[in-house]
């Protein structure tokens, strides 16, 4: 009998050690999201643009040009087509330029997406700067709608010259599910 009793008190620690464990990873798994917004705020990576509105730039470095290129995706399997107008510009820093996406919406009823960015090489993010967006506000379409999307943006004249490339990268994503029934008919009362 006594074996047996040296065995209950291992139990019962291996099943604390167990459940703290668990407990431990559930609250990881809800910290980590922004834990990974905040690592990535510092370090400049994960190539995230700013969704607020730049103010334009003064200074223009006609001594230098940069690619930038542009890329759309949808994401899994939404129903559009969605391409930039042109793959790619040369640009010289702190110049203003004006690029469209082309969208159309291939599903058999209304939706509304929204195009979140993404600039590559990430460090690089923070140089580009959109002054006005079709990322900055809910996207709806009709179905069979075709729609031209703008882009105003600039490079900030301070990017580091060993960036010769830019890539912005749009991902749509459907919200048409997240979004109240009310707003849902409002954003397409607004679009016509």
């Amino acid at each position: 009998m006594s074996a047996q009793q040296n065995t209950k008190p291992d139990h019962v620690k291996l099943i604390k050690k167990l459940v703290f464990t668990v407990v431990f990873m559930f609250g990881f798994g809800f910290a980590l999201v922004p834990l990974y917004d905040v690592f990535c705020d510092i370090t400049g990576l994960n190539g995230k643009t700013s969704n607020s509105v730049a103010s334009q730039s003064q200074a223009v470095d006609v001594d230098r040009l940069v690619t930038v290129e542009f890329i759309a995706h949808t994401q899994g399997r939404l129903p559009w087509t969605f391409e930039p107008e042109i793959k790619r510009i040369k640009v010289h820093p702190g110049e203003h330029h004006e690029v469209n996406f082309l969208v159309s919406n291939q599903s058999a009823g209304d939706m509304v997406v929204q195009a979140i960015p993404s600039v590559s090489p990430g460090l690089a993010a923070t140089y580009f700067n959109k002054v006005e967006c079709f990322c900055f506000n809910h996207q709806p379409l009709e179905k069979g709608e075709l729609a031209k999307l703008g882009l105003q943006f600039y490079i900030d004249p301070e990017l580091p010259a060993e960036y010769g490339t830019v890539t912005l990268s749009y991902t749509l994503f459907d919200i048409s599910d997240k979004i109240e029934a009310s707003a849902f008919a409002e954003l397409f009362a607004d679009s016509e």
